[in-house]
């Protein structure tokens, strides 16, 4: 599934690099101004895409047991790179490994130790693995923060809610306005009616905190949000039929 960062995405990112432990999916819909339930399933779209991978604690091992952290600078044959960051997660003590794109320093190994001991032990299994060790740094802190640039405007913005998938095909996620053509009529009456166009497809209805899965009975109502995917593009007139009538 490849979906496209719009600004809604990218405002929950923004806030789950923040806190993510003590944001809810209500707290990011008020701030963004759509429903939770649309913040719940986009969360799950942007994880079943790999955007967003986990959720991890900060943990300060120095506070917490006086255990030192040591930062590893380590050079792998960029071949063997990728398989030797692997084996090097599987070392006892090692939190975490990153790759560079490069040909030297291309790997870099934080791990924990309860002694000095404990954090050479790490520093032989590294070798051990063909890896040579560059330098080795003890880390006093580290802070994490949010991406700014995904964070709100100065100004409070309500957002338009567009989600694009692989294959060309383009998705718009809209509330339906009080009497708009389609209100209290169902998908199959609209189809029949020529209301919607072809191509133009309802793929869920969000309604009270809940997701229905449409069918041709499902009656559609004042304030539901509905995301609509068209296979040839949205253009503003299939969306009238979701719009109040003019005068």
């Amino acid at each position: 599934m490849s979906i496209r960062l719009d600004d809604v995405n990218k405002r929950i990112i923004h806030a789950l690099m923040g806190d993510a432990r003590n944001t809810s999916a209500p707290m990011i819909a008020e701030e963004v101004g759509v429903s939770p339930a649309t913040i719940r399933n986009r969360i799950n779209q942007l994880e079943d895409a790999g955007i967003i991978k986990g959720y991890h604690a900060n943990v300060d091992f120095d506070a917490a047991d006086d255990m030192l952290t040591t930062l590893y600078v380590a050079t792998a044959p960029v071949e063997e790179r990728a398989r030797l960051a692997q084996q090097a997660r599987t070392i006892t003590g090692v939190v975490n490994v990153r790759e560079f794109m490069a040909g030297r320093a291309n790997l870099h190994v934080l791990a924990v130790g309860s002694d000095v001991e404990g954090v050479n032990d790490v520093a032989r299994e590294l070798t051990s693995l063909g890896l040579d060790i560059d330098d080795e740094k003890l880390v006093r802190t580290e802070q994490f923060q949010s991406y700014h640039p995904f964070g709100p405007a100065e100004t409070h913005q309500q957002f338009s809610d567009y989600i694009s998938l692989a294959g060309g095909n383009e998705v718009v996620e809209l509330t339906v306005e009080d009497d708009a053509p389609i209100a209290d009529m169902t998908l199959e009456r609209a189809g029949t009616e020529g209301l919607l166009e072809d191509g133009l497809l309802v793929v869920s209805i969000e309604r009270e905190d809940s997701v229905l899965t449409p069918t041709g009975d499902s009656k559609i109502r004042p304030g539901d949000l509905l995301t609509v995917l068209s296979r040839d593009g949205i253009t503003e007139r299939m969306l009238t039929v979701f719009e109040a009538k003019e005068g």
